[in-house]
């Protein structure tokens, strides 16, 4: 069967069309995507301002054209944590499915971690035993932790890339202060989750997800044979140690001449570098495995179990 999957999240509003049926890996067909840095479009009472509803709108159309056109079986579209809080994400919502067609479900924070939780188990197998992902999105950063496809832990933390940019790194390159200011809003923010998951079995294997996870490892990560014709891709502390503070020095129209780091994303590449690194700290993870799937791919995964 033929299937979509329409992602809005913070940063992109991001189309994959896929041909797969039941105990195959999905094939991509095509993919469309349009960045959208919502957090930009937030204002003071939390709504999204009449520049970025229409500029979600407008990708929104372009997304439906693509749809029409591609004869799918079935249609996934999600939003998350930008639609989910916005204070007119509601009326927003309704504005899309009436113009477009298209009924966006929204996703719980707790929904994602897991989703994508269930992506990272796929990909890695059972032998990877007990497995923590670690995703930063461009609003919020997701954990999750376990030994099966549904996660025994999973919560979601305002934590993203793009939302710690807008919050504290308002200098460009940011100031030495701010910086500080941040880690010590990561750690007041995780602590209580930090705490959560001490409790549990320490993981055999811990995972990164998400466009700023691989951006990192391919700028400062390690790349090993790994099985089939997959390369195995790890990012380690010290190796986030080493480079975020190089980052956080460079404006951020030098930062896309570094290898892995998108014109897109290196505006918000050291906050997310900073949040990550307080991560691995916080829950003691000396090494990241580097997934390609993520919460699409989860979405697709469950959507084809149900069936």
């Amino acid at each position: 069967m033929r299937l979509g999957v329409l992602d809005v999240g913070s940063n992109t509003i991001h189309l994959v069309v896929v041909d797969a049926h039941v105990g195959a890996r999905p094939t991509p067909e095509a993919s469309q995507k349009k960045t959208l840095r919502l957090m930009r479009y937030l204002t003071p009472d939390g709504s999204i301002s009449d520049e970025g509803v229409d500029t979600i709108m407008s990708a929104m159309h372009d997304a439906a054209k693509v749809i029409r056109r591609s004869n799918l079986d079935a249609l996934l579209p999600m939003a998350t944590s930008a639609l989910r809080e916005a204070k007119n994400g509601p009326a927003l919502l309704e504005r899309i499915k009436r113009e477009t067609d298209i009924e966006l479900q929204v996703m719980s924070g707790e929904q994602e971690a897991s989703t994508t939780f269930l992506a990272a188990r796929r990909w890695f197998g059972w032998a990877a035993g007990r497995i923590m992902l670690v995703d930063i999105g461009g609003g919020s950063l997701e954990l999750a932790i376990g030994n099966n496809e549904v996660p025994e832990k999973a919560v979601s933390v305002p934590l993203g890339a793009g939302r710690t940019t807008l919050g504290f790194l308002h200098d460009d390159p940011p100031t030495l202060k701010q910086l500080e200011a941040l880690q010590r809003h990561v750690r007041k923010t995780l602590e209580p989750h930090a705490a959560t998951f001490r409790k549990r079995d320490r993981p055999d294997q811990f995972v990164g997800t998400s466009k700023t996870v691989r951006s990192l490892a391919r700028l400062a990560g390690s790349v090993q044979d790994g099985i089939g014709s997959a390369d195995r891709v790890t990012l380690r502390q010290w190796q986030l140690e080493d480079w975020v503070p190089r980052l956080a020095q460079m404006p951020a129209a030098a930062r896309p001449a570094l290898p892995g780091i998108t014109q897109d994303r290196a505006f918000q590449v050291v906050a997310g570098g900073t949040v990550l690194l307080e991560v691995m700290r916080m829950f003691d993870i000396d090494e990241l495995d580097v997934c390609p799937w993520a919460m699409r791919e989860g979405v697709l995964l469950d959507y084809l179990d149900r069936m």
